[in-house]
């Protein structure tokens, strides 16, 4: 099958999934600030969050092109692939540098949903965006690790099976480059929790199921370790810029959905005789807005080509989550303005994601972040940090 029209298929089908959860569902999900269960089932029973697992372990094999369609058209339909996302962007660590041991365990139950690995543990309250000062600390002592630490802005730990964790297993002073000394666990949470490790919810803006984890000695056993000790961070990096494509997808869907949103709005709503929309006062904004987010679609076509060819792609998938990041914030804004009040009220959804959007700013890596490494790596200017 040609891939133009497999793509088509893997759209049409995602669609069709996402009409049995209407605007209604996501809007009650909202208000209660509860975790999408049914959603995220439907999507496992699909196969649709095994995209990146090969068939060999019982997934679909496909690319992060496919599976950045995937969580574009969830947005799109109006849903939050945020629920969810992280099982795509974290997979690649454990497929890349897990044991053959690894894979075997947990790959099949994931793919069939046997077992959640829906969170990433990275940020904590003091560190912010630099990793190479976290200061969890994981000690080796015979088989076990013994982890003491905390961690910040951890979704869905509440809802998912496992963890990659990112700790110290040697001290930031004992290293000679601050990049050295951090590896990569992946802790059964099932096991962990209460004995410990304590989750605490944290309330925000959007439903995005977010959470701190405390670490209190908390004792995994040492084949928990993903790759080699001390090389953490070269994974981590080695994940990001299928994190930065995904998201840039996430925020193309969301873009594309408010603009179908204000101009189907400006089309039917009548002030002063006459359609709203057809003042160039809300037109040109919309048709901004919607050339805005195709331009970026491109970028995000154009990072997750390379990324499946194996090919360096930094740059674009960071200009990509950047570009479709701030588009989509523009088309949130626009949708707004356009429905006026109403915009602001719950049964419309323009407010909740509006919210849901807003975070793409910010997280996982904020556009100044971005911009920062556009600045140092691309065009060569001093480093600013």
């Amino acid at each position: 099958m040609p891939e133009v029209d497999l793509h088509q298929d893997l759209r049409t089908a995602v669609r069709d999934l996402c009409k049995a959860f209407p605007d209604t569902y996501w809007r009650e999900l909202d208000v209660q600030r509860s975790y999408p269960e049914a959603f995220v089932k439907a999507l496992t029973d699909a196969g649709y969050l095994a995209a990146l697992i090969p068939e060999e372990y019982g997934g679909s094999g496909l690319g992060v092109t496919e599976a950045s369609i995937i969580l574009e058209e969830i947005n799109r339909s109006g849903g939050n692939a945020g629920a969810c996302h992280a099982q795509m962007y974290t997979m690649g660590t454990l497929l890349r540098h897990g044991s053959d041991a690894q894979k075997r365990a947990f790959l099949p139950k994931i793919a069939t949903g046997a077992l959640r690995l829906q969170a990433f543990g990275v940020s904590e309250p003091t560190t912010g965006s630099d990793t190479t000062q976290l200061k969890t600390l994981a000690v080796r002592t015979g088989n076990t690790y013994v982890i003491r630490g905390q961690k910040v802005w951890i979704s869905r730990a509440e809802h998912s099976d496992l963890l990659l964790l990112v700790v110290r297993t040697t001290p930031i002073e004992e290293v000679k480059k601050r990049t050295e000394g951090l590896s990569i666990l992946l802790v059964d949470m099932r096991r962990a929790l209460g004995h410990g490790l304590t989750i605490r919810p944290i309330r925000t803006m959007m439903n995005h199921a977010t959470t701190e984890l405390f670490f209190d000695d908390l004792e995994v056993p040492a084949d928990t370790l993903v790759g080699d000790e001390g090389q953490g961070f070269r994974y981590l990096i080695d994940g990001l810029n299928a994190e930065r494509i995904l998201i840039a997808a996430e925020c193309v869907g969301d873009g594309r959905w408010f603009i179908d949103r204000a101009s189907r709005y400006a089309k039917q709503r009548v002030v002063f005789n006459r359609p709203v929309g057809q003042k160039q006062g809300l037109q040109f904004p919309i048709a901004r807005a919607h050339v805005n987010v195709e331009a970026a679609d491109l970028m995000r076509i154009r990072a997750a080509e390379l990324f499946d060819r194996g090919a360096p792609c930094g740059a674009e998938a960071n200009m990509a989550k950047l570009l479709a990041a701030d588009a989509s914030w523009e088309a949130a804004n626009v949708a707004v303005q356009t429905y006026g009040g109403f915009g602001f009220a719950e049964e419309y959804d323009i407010e909740r994601k509006f919210r849901e959007t807003r975070l793409y700013q910010v997280a996982p890596i904020s556009t100044n972040l971005i911009l920062a490494y556009m600045a140092e790596h691309v065009l060569g200017l001093p480093r600013s940090y």
